[in-house]
C-alpha cells in the first residue's frame, strides 16, 4: 500500500488551514505590506523544493511555497474585504 497521496493531500490541507488565518491576522496588525515576506518565503520553498531528494518532503516543500505565494493574492483580498466590513479593521495601525 502507499499512503504518499493521503500524506501530501493531508499536508496541503493543514497548510491551507494554517495559512488562511496567518493572512488575516497579517492584514489585520500590518496591512497588505507584508506582502514580501510571502514572496521571499514562496521563493524560498520553491528552491528548495527543487533540491529535495525525498518525493513527499520536496511536495510538500512545493505546495507550501506555492501557498505562499497564492497567500500573496488573498492578503490584497483580505483589505478589500476589511473595506466591505466582513472583517474587523485594526483602529490601532495607521494607514
Amino acid at each position: 500500500m502507499y499512503f504518499e497521496g493521503i500524506i501530501i493531500g493531508l499536508a496541503a490541507f493543514l497548510i491551507i488551514g494554517l495559512l488562511h488565518p496567518v493572512v488575516i491576522k497579517g492584514e489585520y496588525y500590518f496591512g497588505k505590506k507584508i506582502w514580501s515576506i510571502f514572496l521571499i518565503g514562496g521563493i524560498i520553498f520553491l528552491v528548495i523544493s527543487v533540491f529535495i531528494g525525498d518525493l513527499i518532503a520536496s511536495t510538500i516543500s512545493g505546495v507550501f511555497g506555492f501557498s505562499l505565494l497564492w497567500s500573496i493574492h488573498e492578503l490584497i483580498e483580505q483589505e478589500k474585504r476589511v473595506k466591505k466590513g466582513w472583517f474587523s479593521y485594526n483602529p490601532n495601525r495607521k494607514k
